[in-house]
């Protein structure tokens, strides 16, 4: 007889999700065990495995669904009646918002490559090129100049854009004077204009 799905199970999973990121991020993938993360979860071993099979399924869970989770915020973002700046910018708060709590899964993320299979990693990338569409796609209809046949830039700027998200956890912190909304305009600004065209 099949073993039924428990009414928790959802909920239960995500828990180890968040204890799993937070043991790769401070012991790393190599040295944290299924072990280490069962007993930081508080539950058996057996249990652990019962949601994710292995370490890669583990890992590549924690990842896709922090992905996915962005992804779905964003394409909730209006498309129409709303200017595509003012959307770029909606775009980036959405980003920022979802990383906040989330230093464990992004540091995973950043280093899980080796650990997971071509299988996994082309997933994870599916994900990616669709939270990146909804950049490309609002800076083409503020600058639709970018892509000249000869030099197209929305894709190198869009993941520019990505490349100082990024790194948001390195130096962010709450109790600063700079609050979320506030980088959100001003990287919006910085991959509009520029340094000179700072507001």
């Amino acid at each position: 007889m099949a073993r039924t799905r428990a009414q928790d199970f959802d909920e239960k999973r995500h828990g180890l999700l968040l204890v799993a990121a937070n043991v790769f991020a401070t012991q790393g993938m190599d040295k944290a065990s299924m072990s280490q993360i069962a007993s930081e979860a508080g539950v058996s071993k057996s249990l652990l495995y019962h949601y994710y099979p292995s370490k890669d399924a583990l890992i590549f869970a924690i990842i896709h669904t922090h992905m996915e989770a962005i992804d779905l915020r964003l394409s909730q973002v209006p498309r129409d009646g709303i200017a595509p700046r003012a959307r770029l910018e909606r775009l980036i708060l959405v980003v920022l918002d979802a990383y906040r709590g989330a230093d464990d899964q992004h540091k995973v993320q950043l280093n899980a490559g080796p650990a997971l299979s071509d299988e996994q990693m082309d997933r994870i990338k599916n994900v990616e090129r669709r939270v990146v569409r909804h950049f490309t796609e609002t800076l083409r209809e503020i600058r639709p100049d970018l892509d000249r046949p000869d030099a197209p830039r929305t894709m190198p700027v869009a993941l520019s854009l990505f490349g100082m998200l990024n790194w948001v956890y390195m130096w962010f912190r709450e109790d600063r004077a700079i609050s979320r909304e506030d980088y959100g305009r001003l990287a919006t600004s910085l991959i509009l204009g520029g340094v000179d065209g700072l507001e």
